[in-house]
């Protein structure tokens, strides 16, 4: 049944979400109204808050758009929950639907179709062994080959390897080039080559912390929350790390002090739980809060 109000605008943001790009033409006839009608919905969906691209004469939907973000930051997983998530649906039966939709799904969304395939399995694995011998020696090793889809290019990369992690996915590296550390994808190189030059800037490497609510990064955020009840019975059961982070007021509020990599975790766990929740220290949640609240009054206008 069609939404009465909204069902052109939905069936829209559905076709430019698919993985598809349309020209005005093919996105009229696909929904059943003239040029014009269209032109009407995409400038009303702009004024919602959605970023249109427009390749040619083909439209797609930017998936950076506030929508988006605001979407991902309430239920989308990030890439380490996605991998780990992806390789346990890897050891299902193929005959399994569920676990192939899953997938695919996952693939499309976090471009991770080449995680199963046993060519990029075995790369990875000579990798990984070889960022480990690096590793123990101490040593520089070159990047061949890898592979960004940030930057859209493939080139070599000089790099101190100190720290492998999420299942032997990804590694944490001082790029001398760039001079700052860098998470590199395990299967985006070609290969590794261990140079014969030693590490140089041990002192600059930094292990990226993981907060609570499963974000990494080298930089930590601290802020100050007060709990009433329910904030603080919900954040224990979803997160218990946190109680050691938590201590009592009086009988009816705690205060959480708590460092964080990013806004987006404590950020949805605040907004959920507005009216039971003060921030009491963290500028840049304050900030971010404010700035979701502006959003949300927008939406509502």
């Amino acid at each position: 049944m069609r939404l009465n109000k909204y069902g052109r605008e939905l069936d829209l943001i559905l076709l430019l979400t698919g993985g598809g790009s349309y020209t005005a033409q093919q996105l009229a006839d696909k929904l059943g109204i003239t040029r014009r009608s269209l032109y009407y919905y995409l400038e009303y969906l702009r004024d919602s808050g959605f970023l249109f691209h427009k390749s040619g004469a083909y439209y797609r939907i930017d998936r950076q758009s506030p929508f988006f973000r605001q979407l991902r930051e309430n239920i989308v997983l990030n890439e380490g929950e996605a991998a780990f998530v992806y390789q346990m649906l890897d050891g299902l039966d193929d005959k399994n639907l569920t676990a192939q939709t899953i997938k695919s799904k996952l693939e499309r969304y976090y471009n991770m179709g080449d995680i199963s395939s046993p060519a990029v399995k075995r790369r990875r694995r000579r990798n990984v062994d070889t960022l480990k011998q690096a590793m123990a020696q101490r040593k520089m090793v070159v990047l061949r080959g890898y592979s960004s889809p940030h930057s859209h290019s493939v080139s070599d990369r000089i790099v101190e390897p100190f720290l492998i992690f999420n299942e032997e996915l990804d590694v944490r590296c001082y790029e001398v080039k760039a001079q700052m550390n860098k998470t590199f994808k395990t299967s985006r190189m070609k290969s590794v080559e261990i140079l014969d030059v030693p590490w140089v800037h041990e002192d600059l490497h930094k292990e990226i912390f993981t907060d609570i609510f499963g974000f990494s990064g080298e930089e930590r955020i601290r802020v100050q929350l007060r709990l009433g009840q329910l904030a603080y019975n919900i954040m224990l059961e979803e997160h218990p790390d946190s109680e050691l982070c938590i201590t009592r007021e009086d009988d009816s509020h705690w205060l959480l002090d708590i460092d964080v990599v990013s806004m987006l975790g404590i950020g949805r766990f605040v907004m959920g739980l507005y009216a039971d929740i003060d921030v009491l220290g963290g500028d840049e949640l304050k900030a971010y809060i404010d700035e979701q609240c502006r959003v949300v009054a927008g939406q509502l206008v």
